[in-house]
């Protein structure tokens, strides 16, 4: 199957520090070359990858300096995607909604993964004005405030490499992880309120975006430095993500939005760390309670949830990760939407005529 993945310019595929789309977006895109399909990646020219890259910007729009508006170079790519339509079978979008109008006359074989957040009012007439786009979700919670007539063509948990990051059956470090944005939704404020009243150490792997400066500068900086516990480490690489979480205690995942996925969660159970996060956004449907972690409410439930700790598996953290969230299940649901397509075309076709009441079923579930 010749197919397109159209990713974000902002960070490179994969990234070199923070980007949960674009490591999607990378992770897929190696398995289905894997797998022997033609893949072809638009993306920010340092972008590393086996498929046929398209380089769309000299290297990733939020290390550029010079750069201060990604709109006109996400417009001139998907310009180049359009003009190149008629190459594919399929053509697989991340980046949001800017190319919504301009896929108007081939959309019946296309896929556009809704990476974001869909509760924002202003999201809401978008979606009903493009409603025959076929969509697809990282979580059932993530459709929620949207209108159920959208043209929802399956959901697709995210997935990694299973030798990504090693599994490690205990704990070395006996510190609780926070890894992933400095930013109000995430709360990195209940992070250290949680570790300082459990009397535990907390290392924070995190980046401060500009729009997140004032919040640093004024709430969580002097709380990091009021507390000798807790220790702000900075951004990491996917190197150093290993050590950081496969020796962490637990991951804490404190977040007050609803949050489409949490990829770190399934990082953190790849290296066997159980995961303590807050009912929020899709965290029931990718944290088993009491297995993977454990699900709360408040701050005194996450206080006592770390006490439990110690009855969680590792070996079993690793095993619903080897299950649920490897990127062969993630290429799979997605080769399987591929086909299911109106438009899709040749070989695609071909497995939809063969597997038709299969793919059905499953694409729209």
């Amino acid at each position: 199957m010749k197919i397109a993945q159209i990713a974000p310019l902002s960070e490179s595929v994969p990234p070199r520090l923070y980007g949960g789309t674009e490591r999607v977006v990378s992770y897929l895109t190696e398995e289905l070359v894997r797998q022997g399909h033609e893949v072809t990646l638009f993306a920010s020219g340092d972008s590393r990858t086996a498929a046929r890259l398209v380089r769309c910007s000299d290297m990733a729009l939020r290390l550029n300096p010079i750069v201060k508006d990604h709109i006109p170079y996400h417009l001139v790519m998907l310009d180049e995607v359009r003009r190149r339509a008629d190459d594919f079978d399929v053509l697989h979008f991340h980046t949001d909604l800017l190319h919504f109008p301009l896929i108007q006359d081939f959309s019946g074989r296309t896929v556009t993964t809704v990476h974001g957040r869909l509760d924002l009012p202003d999201l809401r007439p978008f979606f009903v004005a493009f409603q025959d786009v076929p969509l697809v979700s990282i979580s059932r919670d993530q459709r929620r405030l949207l209108p159920r007539h959208l043209n929802w063509v399956g959901n697709v948990y995210h997935g990694q490499p299973r030798d990504l990051l090693p599994f490690k059956c205990e704990s070395s470090g006996g510190y609780l992880a926070f890894l992933g944005r400095i930013s109000p939704e995430k709360r990195p404020d209940r992070a250290i309120e949680i570790a300082v009243r459990a009397g535990l150490p907390l290392k924070m792997a995190a980046k401060v975006d500009r729009a997140d400066q004032a919040y640093w500068d004024a709430v969580i900086e002097p709380m990091v430095k009021a507390h000798p516990n807790v220790e702000f480490v900075g951004e990491i690489n996917e190197h150093q993500k290993a050590d950081f979480l496969g020796n962490a205690r637990a991951l804490v995942f404190p977040i007050d939005w609803p949050e489409p996925f949490g990829l770190v969660t399934i990082e953190a159970m790849a290296c066997g760390t159980p995961v303590v996060a807050f009912r929020a956004g899709a965290v029931p449907e990718v944290i088993d309670d009491g297995l993977t972690g454990f699900v709360v409410r408040t701050i005194d439930e996450a206080v006592e949830a770390l006490s439990r700790l110690d009855t969680l598996d590792r070996r079993k953290i690793r095993a619903v990760f080897e299950h649920r969230f490897t990127v062969e299940r993630m290429a799979k649901d997605y080769l399987r939407i591929y086909a299911g397509l109106p438009e899709v075309r040749t070989e695609a076709a071909r497995l939809r005529r063969e597997h038709g009441e299969k793919v059905e079923l499953y694409a729209v579930a």
